[in-house]
């Protein structure tokens, strides 16, 4: 023990001695091991952690599939026969977003809200913390309002109070008994920020019909059950079904999956990639540090020449590396999971508040038996590194030669080349990383310069939910939309103002299945994006119209249907025909409809911004009737500045309306889902290579620098001998630019390679660009010239004199 404290406070005091080495070392790890452990939080939440639920691995998502989306919604009679005829599965439910205006005593507030089958918490294998569970008879058509709440509405909404079980609340001027409250634990990410859920009783003549797909399905299988044996059941029922009902034009088949697949969704790829990006910087850290050893351990060679001469065995010298080692990634270990506690509450904080909601296992990283056990890997291999790094030049041949040599020549030609081949390998994966980011950048950057087919430059935009007793009648339905449009045209700023229930560049969220009067089914391939607009919406967005016209407030709901169609819908589905003047088909409203084709506009991209513009039709309002909607505003200002008077007015008009989501229409594409992904994962990677660059040019200048030191004798010589000092700039800054362009071929090759395995988060970007290469080789030959200039200028000033006297 005696030795082992001598050995601990003889590092202690070399590594204070060179306070300046210690200090890069412990940063430099602690910075690579804070980010891979970080990263390795999410990635352990998200990917390795079980689902909050009893026995997660038998729980499937069970959907429908067809050709345009391999996972497809079910109606509700595809369910219940689903669930009848299936013997894979021992419970099997649905479940679906809705939405209610909740009424307080300070006005109607919109709340989201989840309707689910009687037995679906059965299926998760959760309990509510209070109150009960569904009855059975509450989730039969026309059975009673009930509604179990989340533990946030629990806690925001009724202050925790534990008696909230038996109270009602006000939805969609409706009387709803709160039956129970959720555990604080319990989440589920495809239902998002549901407040409420609540039974499946209540069925709009859509949801009756077998061809209107909107439901979720989830099941449990049975013990001893595979997903495969499921799956090839669930199939057999589909095709039963669609011959017994008679659907033709549509093939769809079953989809099961499990749960997890689905509650990761697109996040997986981006955390594996981040994963990937922090090893390789951790490998840099290690490195770098590895090469400091170096070059500090040959700096000691005479000192431990005369402690082997004095009796020193080498047992005794390489276990006293050994302590220094083991002390230096102890300290370096302990700042990385202090650095990794900070790292992950600011990688969190930069989720947005709405994407978290999607994303509930981010809630779980942290410190747990899997990330403790992760850094302890880590700190075990790098002080193998730190301490196996110096032993491997120890000998007692060496020992001997330290004596006798001294410093110089110290490095020898093996040690010069294992130093630069370091370096190389830093700015290697420096440049892959590099590489990396600049490829998720430019998709970014595509992804937001998506040609939208309007100008959403100074839109404001709100949702709107109309009160349930305005909408008893089509006339009733109406009347308030041109209240609101009359009412909020005449406010100062704003120029036209127009309605849809979904707004452009959101969601694929709204599909018809059309038909063309007078043309041959078209069969399976008939999907296309569904939208109910106000009169105005279209020219309020600056669409442009092809041919025909836009809606005009005479198109109500006593005249023939109108609809406007896009250009990808005519020429999918009408070719070189005239479009104007024909009639499709689809079961809007829950029955048969017609409607005539009166104008054509160009492409406005509907969907996410990383899928493409498909066909679309546009409704108007006066004919569909719908209570709650987007309001869109053009103003001639910034829009923010005109939502408060925008949200003002319409309480005006009624206190009971719902008004939510008030933002302007470019932060609302810069807040999607896709977005949103690719910029945080642009971000990351971004942070990562440059860290990464940071690294390397340390490196590189460690390298430069102990090279200049160790010829300095040389270099003396040389201008003795008439050499100028240019020539001894272009020697060391040569020797810089070799070990540059050497890192950089080989990390070109290699990021080939990496650019394939990111291939699914660009975006309109190939895996091998030629201009980002080019911008990274650009660079890291600065950074290598930056890096070798202040050694090479030392070097330039040496004083021959002085040189030839160095030893």
């Amino acid at each position: 023990m005696n030795s082992l404290f001598q050995d601990i406070h003889y590092a202690v005091r070399q590594l204070l001695r060179k306070p300046g080495f210690a200090a890069v070392a412990v940063l430099t790890l602690a910075l690579g091991i804070g980010a891979t452990v970080a990263i390795f939080g999410f990635v352990d939440a998200a990917l390795l952690e079980p689902l909050p639920y009893q026995s997660p691995n038998q729980l499937m998502a069970v959907n429908e599939s067809s050709v345009e989306s391999p996972r497809w919604p079910l109606s509700y009679p595809d369910f219940l026969d689903w669930q009848r005829l299936n013997h894979s599965f021992s419970s099997f439910d649905v479940y679906g977003g809705t939405g209610f205006l909740l009424r307080t005593n300070s006005g109607a507030t919109p709340v989201q809200a989840e309707r689910v089958s009687g037995t679906f918490f059965q299926t998760l294998g959760v309990h509510p913390m209070l109150g009960r569970d569904f009855y059975p008879g509450e989730n039969r058509a026309g059975g009673p309002d009930v509604a179990i709440l989340s533990y946030r509405t629990w806690i925001e909404r009724f202050g925790a109070n534990k008696g909230v079980v038996g109270q009602t609340l006000d939805l969609d001027n409706q009387p709803y008994t709160i039956i129970g409250v959720l555990p604080r634990t319990f989440s589920f990410a495809p239902a998002g920020g549901a407040e409420l859920w609540v039974p499946l009783n209540h069925f709009s003549p859509h949801e009756q019909m077998r061809t209107f797909y909107n439901f979720w399905g989830i099941g449990r299988l049975r013990d001893r059950v595979t997903p495969q044996a499921a799956l090839s059941e669930m199939n057999a029922i589909a095709r039963q079904i669609q011959q017994q009902n008679g659907i033709s034009g549509r093939n769809l088949s079953a989809s099961v999956v499990p749960l997890r697949e689905i509650v990761i969704g697109d996040i997986r790829p981006i955390l594996l990639m981040l994963l990937g990006g922090t090893f390789l910087l951790l490998i840099i850290a290690c490195v770098n540090v590895g090469s400091l050893v170096l070059v500090r351990s040959e700096s000691r060679r005479r000192e431990i020449a005369v402690r082997g001469a004095l009796g020193a065995t080498l047992a005794r010298l390489i276990r006293q590396f050994i302590t220094e080692g083991l002390l230096l990634a102890f300290i370096g270990t302990l700042g990385g999971a202090v650095f990794a506690s900070v790292f992950a509450k600011f990688l969190r904080s930069l989720v947005p508040a709405d994407m978290a909601l999607n994303m509930p296992f981010f809630d779980g990283v942290g410190l747990n038996v899997h990330a403790a056990t992760f850094i302890v890997g880590i700190g075990v291999v790098t002080a193998f590194l730190l301490a196996g790094t110096p032993m491997a030049r120890l000998s007692l041949r060496n020992l001997r030669n330290g004596l006798a040599d001294g410093d110089r020549g110290a490095a020898g030609r093996f040690w010069q080349r294992l130093g630069a081949d370091m370096v190389i390998a830093q700015l290697a994966i420096a440049v892959v990383l590099l590489v990396g980011a600049g490829l998720l950048g430019q998709s970014l950057y595509r992804l937001l310069h998506v040609p939208l087919g309007f100008e959403p430059d100074h839109l404001a935009t709100l949702q709107v939910a109309i009160p349930p007793t305005t909408n008893h009648n089509s006339q009733q339905t109406t009347e308030p939309y041109s209240e609101i449009t009359r009412r909020i045209a005449s406010l100062p700023g704003v120029e036209s103002v127009g309605m849809t229930n979904i707004l452009p560049a959101q969601c694929n969220c709204s599909l018809d299945r059309i038909q063309l009067i007078g043309h041959p089914d078209i069969g399976q391939h008939n999907e296309v994006e569904e939208r109910h607009v106000s009169t105005n919406y279209l020219a309020t967005l600056k669409a442009k119209l092809i041919r025909g016209r836009f809606f005009s407030e005479a198109d109500d709901a006593s005249r023939p249907g109108v609809v406007v169609i896009n250009q990808s819908l005519a020429h999918k589905y009408f070719g070189n025909d005239d479009p104007i003047g024909q009639r499709i088909s689809n079961d809007e409203g829950g029955r048969a409809s017609t409607w005539e084709i009166v104008g054509i506009v160009h492409d406005v991209h509907e969907g996410p911004l990383d899928s493409a513009s498909g066909p679309a039709e546009y409704f108007p309002l006066n004919q569909t009737n719908n209570s709650s909607f987007n309001l869109v505003v053009r103003t001639g200002q910034e829009p923010e500045a005109l939502l408060p008077g925008l949200v003002s007015t319409l309480h005006q008009i009624d206190p009971n309306i719902g008004v939510s989501d008030e933002a302007g229409m470019n932060a609302k594409i810069g807040s999607t889902e896709s977005a949103l992904l690719h910029q945080f994962s642009a971000w990351l990677a971004a942070g990562f290579a440059s860290l990464a660059l940071i690294l390397g040019t340390i490196g590189l200048y460690a390298m430069i620098a102990y090279s200049v030191g160790r010829r300095t004798r040389e270099i003396g010589i040389r201008m003795a001998m008439g050499a100028r000092r240019g020539a001894i700039y272009r020697l060391i800054l040569g020797e810089a630019g070799n070990l540059a362009v050497s890192g950089l071929v080989l990390g070109a090759f290699f990021s080939i390679g990496a650019g394939k395995l990111i291939g699914k988060l660009l975006f309109d970007v190939k895996f091998w660009n030629v201009p980002t290469l080019l911008v990274v080789s650009a660079v890291l030959l600065s950074s290598a010239l930056l890096a070798s200039y202040v050694p090479a200028r030392r070097a330039a000033k040496v004083d021959p004199m002085v040189a030839l006297r160095y030893e």
